[in-house]
Protein backbone atom coordinates (compact mmCIF):
# COMPACT_ATOMS: atom_id res chain seq x y z
CA UNK A 1 0.00 0.00 0.00
CA UNK A 2 1.53 3.20 -1.26
CA UNK A 3 -0.16 5.43 1.06
CA UNK A 4 1.95 3.88 3.78
CA UNK A 5 4.25 6.49 2.15
CA UNK A 6 2.63 10.19 2.41
CA UNK A 7 4.31 12.64 -0.03
CA UNK A 8 3.52 16.37 0.44
CA UNK A 9 4.46 19.91 -0.35
CA UNK A 10 3.07 21.31 2.31
CA UNK A 11 2.18 25.03 1.30
CA UNK A 12 3.13 26.26 4.83
CA UNK A 13 7.03 25.54 4.01
CA UNK A 14 7.72 26.60 0.17
CA UNK A 15 10.14 24.46 -1.55
CA UNK A 16 10.00 21.46 0.66
CA UNK A 17 8.89 18.05 -0.12
CA UNK A 18 7.71 15.78 2.52
CA UNK A 19 8.14 12.13 2.27
CA UNK A 20 6.40 10.58 5.55
CA UNK A 21 6.28 7.03 7.09
CA UNK A 22 2.80 6.63 7.88
CA UNK A 23 2.26 2.63 8.49
CA UNK A 24 2.26 2.99 12.75
CA UNK A 25 -0.10 -0.43 13.07
CA UNK A 26 3.44 -1.71 12.27
CA UNK A 27 5.75 0.66 13.48
CA UNK A 28 6.50 2.04 10.10
CA UNK A 29 7.88 -0.89 9.18
CA UNK A 30 8.95 -0.84 5.40
CA UNK A 31 7.69 -2.88 2.66
CA UNK A 32 8.57 -3.14 -1.10
CA UNK A 33 5.85 -1.12 -2.50
CA UNK A 34 7.06 1.55 0.15
CA UNK A 35 10.81 1.79 -1.21
CA UNK A 36 9.73 1.89 -4.45
CA UNK A 37 7.40 5.05 -3.86
CA UNK A 38 10.83 6.17 -2.13
CA UNK A 39 13.30 6.27 -4.67
CA UNK A 40 10.66 7.07 -7.23
CA UNK A 41 9.72 10.60 -5.24
CA UNK A 42 13.83 11.18 -4.89
CA UNK A 43 14.21 10.74 -8.40
CA UNK A 44 11.15 12.94 -9.67
CA UNK A 45 12.79 15.62 -7.11
CA UNK A 46 15.70 15.86 -8.87
CA UNK A 47 13.87 17.15 -12.05
CA UNK A 48 11.18 19.62 -10.11
CA UNK A 49 12.69 22.87 -10.06
CA UNK A 50 10.05 23.39 -7.52
CA UNK A 51 11.54 21.26 -4.91
CA UNK A 52 15.06 21.77 -3.31
CA UNK A 53 14.96 19.66 -0.61
CA UNK A 54 13.09 16.91 1.18
CA UNK A 55 12.32 16.17 4.48
CA UNK A 56 12.05 12.37 5.91
CA UNK A 57 9.54 11.79 8.89
CA UNK A 58 7.52 9.35 10.92
CA UNK A 59 4.66 9.14 13.29
CA UNK A 60 4.67 9.96 16.85
CA UNK A 61 6.81 7.63 18.65
CA UNK A 62 8.25 5.82 15.63
CA UNK A 63 10.37 6.86 12.75
CA UNK A 64 11.19 3.14 11.22
CA UNK A 65 11.21 -0.06 12.74
CA UNK A 66 13.32 -1.02 9.67
CA UNK A 67 12.06 -3.39 6.89
CA UNK A 68 8.87 -5.37 7.15
CA UNK A 69 10.53 -8.88 8.31
CA UNK A 70 8.14 -10.80 6.52
CA UNK A 71 9.68 -9.11 3.26
CA UNK A 72 12.58 -10.22 4.63
CA UNK A 73 11.29 -14.14 5.62
CA UNK A 74 9.69 -14.46 2.09
CA UNK A 75 12.81 -13.55 0.19
CA UNK A 76 15.05 -15.77 2.86
CA UNK A 77 12.04 -18.70 2.35
CA UNK A 78 11.91 -18.34 -1.44
CA UNK A 79 16.02 -18.07 -1.92
CA UNK A 80 16.09 -14.70 -2.84
CA UNK A 81 18.53 -12.06 -2.09
CA UNK A 82 17.82 -8.57 -1.83
CA UNK A 83 14.66 -7.05 -3.47
CA UNK A 84 15.67 -4.41 -6.27
CA UNK A 85 13.16 -1.88 -4.30
CA UNK A 86 15.47 -1.67 -1.86
CA UNK A 87 18.42 -1.25 -3.18
CA UNK A 88 16.83 1.13 -6.15
CA UNK A 89 15.77 3.43 -3.00
CA UNK A 90 19.29 3.37 -1.72
CA UNK A 91 20.58 4.70 -5.10
CA UNK A 92 17.89 7.17 -5.29
CA UNK A 93 18.71 8.85 -1.75
CA UNK A 94 22.30 8.82 -2.28
CA UNK A 95 22.36 10.27 -5.49
CA UNK A 96 19.49 12.90 -4.16
CA UNK A 97 20.81 16.03 -5.81
CA UNK A 98 18.90 18.13 -3.25
CA UNK A 99 19.45 18.50 0.66
CA UNK A 100 17.72 15.87 2.35
CA UNK A 101 16.93 16.40 6.39
CA UNK A 102 15.37 13.93 8.65
CA UNK A 103 13.14 14.05 11.74
CA UNK A 104 13.33 10.87 13.88
CA UNK A 105 10.86 10.59 17.21
CA UNK A 106 11.25 7.59 18.98
CA UNK A 107 12.14 4.32 17.15
CA UNK A 108 14.73 4.28 14.20
CA UNK A 109 15.78 0.65 13.86
CA UNK A 110 17.76 -0.84 10.63
CA UNK A 111 16.96 1.32 7.60
CA UNK A 112 15.58 3.31 10.26
CA UNK A 113 19.00 4.23 11.54
CA UNK A 114 21.46 3.88 8.58
CA UNK A 115 19.00 6.17 5.92
CA UNK A 116 20.44 9.21 8.33
CA UNK A 117 24.22 8.45 7.39
CA UNK A 118 23.31 9.90 3.74
CA UNK A 119 20.82 13.10 5.22
CA UNK A 120 22.26 16.42 5.60
CA UNK A 121 21.14 17.47 8.99
CA UNK A 122 18.95 15.45 11.35
CA UNK A 123 17.04 16.39 14.34
CA UNK A 124 15.97 13.94 17.16
CA UNK A 125 13.83 13.89 19.90
CA UNK A 126 14.94 13.53 23.10
CA UNK A 127 12.96 9.62 23.39
CA UNK A 128 14.72 8.64 20.35
CA UNK A 129 16.62 5.01 20.12
CA UNK A 130 18.99 4.32 16.94
CA UNK A 131 19.60 0.55 16.64
CA UNK A 132 20.77 -1.75 13.91
CA UNK A 133 20.67 -5.58 14.87
CA UNK A 134 21.55 -6.58 11.53
CA UNK A 135 24.14 -9.21 13.10
CA UNK A 136 21.65 -10.29 15.57
CA UNK A 137 19.32 -11.41 12.87
CA UNK A 138 22.22 -13.03 11.09
CA UNK A 139 22.52 -10.26 8.20
CA UNK A 140 25.13 -7.57 7.85
CA UNK A 141 24.92 -3.99 7.28
CA UNK A 142 23.75 -1.95 4.75
CA UNK A 143 23.16 1.41 2.85
CA UNK A 144 26.88 1.71 2.45
CA UNK A 145 26.77 2.11 6.87
CA UNK A 146 29.99 -0.14 6.56
CA UNK A 147 31.61 2.49 4.31
CA UNK A 148 30.05 5.62 5.90
CA UNK A 149 29.66 5.05 9.20
CA UNK A 150 33.32 4.48 10.49
CA UNK A 151 34.53 7.85 8.78
CA UNK A 152 31.80 9.17 10.51
CA UNK A 153 31.87 8.01 14.04
CA UNK A 154 34.73 6.40 14.38
CA UNK A 155 36.09 2.39 14.64
CA UNK A 156 34.42 1.53 17.90
CA UNK A 157 30.96 3.37 17.97
CA UNK A 158 30.61 2.28 14.28
CA UNK A 159 31.18 -1.46 14.69
CA UNK A 160 29.37 -0.71 18.46
CA UNK A 161 26.51 0.13 16.44
CA UNK A 162 26.57 -2.01 13.37
CA UNK A 163 28.33 -5.36 14.89
CA UNK A 164 27.87 -5.48 18.21
CA UNK A 165 24.13 -4.07 17.34
CA UNK A 166 24.20 -1.64 20.38
CA UNK A 167 21.54 0.71 20.73
CA UNK A 168 22.03 4.50 20.82
CA UNK A 169 20.81 7.05 22.84
CA UNK A 170 19.31 10.56 21.15
CA UNK A 171 22.29 12.33 22.88
CA UNK A 172 24.86 9.37 22.03
CA UNK A 173 23.45 9.92 18.35
CA UNK A 174 24.76 13.57 18.14
CA UNK A 175 27.65 12.94 19.83
CA UNK A 176 28.46 10.20 17.28
CA UNK A 177 27.64 12.75 14.50
CA UNK A 178 24.51 10.84 13.39
CA UNK A 179 21.98 13.91 14.79
CA UNK A 180 22.83 17.80 14.50
CA UNK A 181 20.12 18.70 16.83
CA UNK A 182 18.05 16.79 19.93
CA UNK A 183 14.72 18.65 21.03
CA UNK A 184 11.28 17.75 22.50
CA UNK A 185 9.18 15.04 20.89
CA UNK A 186 6.43 17.91 19.63
CA UNK A 187 9.36 20.01 18.31
CA UNK A 188 10.27 17.31 15.44
CA UNK A 189 8.09 18.16 12.64
CA UNK A 190 7.76 21.51 12.70
CA UNK A 191 11.71 22.35 13.34
CA UNK A 192 12.12 19.36 10.83
CA UNK A 193 10.35 21.11 7.77
CA UNK A 194 11.23 24.39 8.88
CA UNK A 195 14.77 23.23 8.67
CA UNK A 196 14.15 21.88 4.87
CA UNK A 197 12.56 25.23 4.13
CA UNK A 198 15.61 27.49 5.23
CA UNK A 199 17.95 25.18 2.90
CA UNK A 200 15.10 25.11 -0.10
CA UNK A 201 15.44 29.28 0.27
CA UNK A 202 19.36 29.22 -0.46
CA UNK A 203 20.53 29.94 -3.82
CA UNK A 204 20.21 26.52 -5.69
CA UNK A 205 23.23 25.81 -7.76
CA UNK A 206 25.30 27.43 -4.87
CA UNK A 207 23.55 24.62 -2.28
CA UNK A 208 24.21 21.89 -5.34
CA UNK A 209 28.04 22.80 -5.34
CA UNK A 210 28.53 23.22 -1.81
CA UNK A 211 26.78 19.31 -1.22
CA UNK A 212 28.49 17.77 -3.75
CA UNK A 213 32.14 19.10 -2.04
CA UNK A 214 31.20 18.28 0.87
CA UNK A 215 29.43 14.72 0.46
CA UNK A 216 32.15 13.38 -1.89
CA UNK A 217 32.46 11.07 -3.97
CA UNK A 218 28.98 9.27 -4.48
CA UNK A 219 30.46 6.63 -6.34
CA UNK A 220 32.44 4.97 -3.56
CA UNK A 221 29.28 4.80 -1.35
CA UNK A 222 27.31 3.10 -4.29
CA UNK A 223 29.87 0.14 -4.75
CA UNK A 224 29.85 -0.05 -1.51
CA UNK A 225 26.19 -0.43 -1.30
CA UNK A 226 26.45 -3.10 -4.05
CA UNK A 227 29.16 -5.08 -2.07
CA UNK A 228 27.41 -5.17 1.22
CA UNK A 229 23.56 -6.33 -0.92
CA UNK A 230 26.18 -9.52 -2.14
CA UNK A 231 26.81 -10.39 1.12
CA UNK A 232 23.31 -9.38 2.34
CA UNK A 233 21.56 -11.52 -0.22
CA UNK A 234 23.63 -14.57 0.31
CA UNK A 235 22.87 -13.78 4.53
CA UNK A 236 19.23 -13.60 3.28
CA UNK A 237 19.51 -17.43 2.12
CA UNK A 238 21.40 -18.73 4.30
CA UNK A 239 19.98 -21.03 7.34
CA UNK A 240 21.12 -19.33 9.95
CA UNK A 241 19.50 -16.29 8.75
CA UNK A 242 16.07 -18.18 8.14
CA UNK A 243 16.45 -19.92 11.65
CA UNK A 244 16.71 -15.56 13.44
CA UNK A 245 14.12 -14.81 11.62
CA UNK A 246 11.45 -17.57 12.21
CA UNK A 247 12.62 -16.99 16.20
CA UNK A 248 11.75 -13.07 16.08
CA UNK A 249 8.40 -13.89 14.85
CA UNK A 250 7.36 -16.18 17.18
CA UNK A 251 8.23 -13.74 20.08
Amino acid sequence: MTDHIVVEQPSAYPGVQLIRFNRPEKKNAITRAMYRKMADTLNAANADPGIRATAFLGTEGCFSAGNDLNDFLAAAMGGRGLEQEILDFLYALVNAEKPVVSGVDGLAIGIGTTIHLHCDLTIASSRSQFRTPFVDLALVPEAGSSLVAPRLMGHQRAFAMLAAGEGFSAEEAREAGLVWKVVESGEVDALTLGLAAKLAAKPPEAMRIARDLIRGDRGEIIARIDEEARYFSARLKSAEARAAFEAFMRR
